[in-house]
């Protein structure tokens, strides 16, 4: 081989040698990145899962709130039932005695 033809297999053994060394740090890199979309891709649903446990407790918590306000109104209704039997018994008492006290009179 003449030299010139030489030097140029060798320029081409070199540069192919390069494109392959080359060729697997990209390989790496580009499953490096991969395993990175992954992992942000799990960090998003988990945080995605968090949301909707958040939500679902706000909706609970509304939904207590609201039952804890129709059990208060209904206490108050029912409180105030039994202050007027409370005091319709109370007069039928006095009346008794009254009537008791004419009777004996």
């Amino acid at each position: 081989m003449k030299k010139p033809i030489a030097k140029l297999v060798i320029k081409d053994l070199i540069t192919g040698d390069g494109a392959k060394e080359e060729l697997v740090l990209t390989t790496d890199k580009v499953k490096i990145l991969e395993e990175k979309v992954i992992l942000k891709d799990s960090i998003i649903s988990n945080f995605e899962l968090k949301i909707n446990n958040f939500n679902s407790i706000l909706s609970t918590k509304s939904d207590q709130l609201l039952i804890s306000q129709e059990l208060s109104k209904k206490l108050e209704i029912d409180l105030k039932k039994q202050k007027v039997k409370n005091k319709l018994t109370a007069g039928a008492g006095i009346v008794a005695v009254i009537g008791a006290i004419l009777l004996v009179k």
